[in-house]
């Protein structure tokens, strides 16, 4: 007998510290308070003495203790979750990297299991954790996210809500010891926690749930009309749907042009495909960064391709008409020498001569110097 999926309800917001913790724990008590079963999968509480407060009254399912070279880590004990078989689990931080040797490499992988069995889940996260938003967020804040999620993974949820606070807000929690200790506040105000950076990802974190929104609206409306009007629009989808081609090559930098793009086609509602030329076969660096383009792609879903051919330009109008693409992309040209400029035009100027009637868009290389966050 096959078992339906479980709920999804993702809490995200801006930034730590503003209440997604806090929000799922209310939201489940109140579910407990309507008599449904709900258990603590996983919580994070950061020693904030609210949050602790709010997880008081809830049952907790004992964590999986894994041994990691001399440190003994704590985590989410999938298989106890889905034998305790609760109406609703709280799982936190659904970006988290699991303990090296656990069945799944991240905890969103976990959260799929438990709602494969039918067990309702809350999680949260942060908009920075986006895959799509890992190169914006970097620019915005000086500060590159190490651990990510599919953006896929917040597509899938059922419900999506922003805990939205003002920055100011945020900064006068922060300052009153609510969302770190006292010894890491000054290093927050002066990094991270800037109010412009706090600024900019409020707007990253808005719109990224009025996109969800829409994705959301535009099927349910779909199905809400007659059949024939469906059909009508399903085929009229098939003539006028988008389809877009990031050029790329084996260079960290390509990896900034996917996201870009794979953020346009979600806009757009379109397929994503990712193609590199080459008329040779790639050095042992390239490979890394072919591999790391391949994980990207995957991660996103979309289709990376590896053409051979010493025309860059000609094999992309080739692939192009093969794909039906609608919607080229592609990094800032490298510069070029007064020759080569008389000899031959740029790339830019022979892709808008071979295909007539494609949209192309240059990716800005805004890089700059960046930290990992810890």
């Amino acid at each position: 007998m096959s078992v339906s999926r479980g709920r999804y309800k993702v809490f995200l917001g801006m930034a730590a510290g503003v209440g997604k913790t806090y929000r799922m724990l209310q939201e489940g008590h109140a579910d407990a308070l309507e008599g449904h079963d709900v258990v603590i999968g996983y919580l994070e509480p950061h020693g904030r003495i609210d949050t602790l407060a709010q997880a008081a009254d809830l049952e907790v399912v004992p964590r999986r203790f894994v041994r990691y070279r001399d440190t003994v880590l704590e985590e989410l004990d999938v298989a106890a979750v889905i034998r305790r078989s609760p109406e609703l689990c709280l799982i936190d931080e659904l970006a988290h990297t699991n303990a090296p040797g656990s069945a799944h490499a991240k905890r969103y992988e976990d959260i799929a299991e438990v709602l494969d069995a039918g067990i309702d889940v809350y999680s949260t996260v942060n908009v920075q954790h986006l895959e799509s938003l890992n190169d914006q967020v970097a620019e915005l804040t000086g500060t590159r996210v190490r651990e990510t999620v599919p953006d896929a993974v917040l597509a899938s949820a059922d419900d999506v809500v922003l805990i939205d606070i003002t920055p100011n807000s945020l900064i006068e929690r922060l300052i009153a010891g609510k969302v770190y200790p006292e010894e890491r506040v000054q290093s927050a105000l002066n990094n991270f926690f800037k109010i412009e950076n706090l600024s900019a990802l409020r707007e990253v974190a808005l719109r990224q749930v009025a996109e969800e929104v829409e994705h959301k609206r535009v099927p349910t409306e779909a199905t809400g009309r007659a059949r024939d009007e469906r059909l009508v629009d399903g085929g009229a989808a098939q003539t006028i749907g988008e389809r877009l081609l990031a050029l790329v090559t084996p260079d960290p930098r390509s990896q900034r042009v996917v996201r870009r793009a794979w953020r346009s086609a979600q806009r757009l509602g379109a397929e994503l495909d990712v193609l590199w030329v080459t008329d040779e076969d790639p050095t042992e660096q390239q490979r890394d960064q072919l591999a790391a383009l391949r994980r990207l792609t995957s991660v996103l879903g979309a289709h990376l391709l590896v053409e051979r051919g010493s025309d860059i330009a000609l094999v992309t109008q080739r692939v192009a008409r093969e794909r039906g693409t609608t919607y080229v992309l592609m990094g800032t040209p490298a510069p070029r020498g007064a020759v080569r400029r008389l000899m031959q035009p740029a790339l830019p100027f022979r892709l808008i001569g071979l295909l007539p009637g494609v949209d192309l868009r240059i990716v800005a290389d805004r890089t700059q110097r960046v930290t990992e966050e810890l």
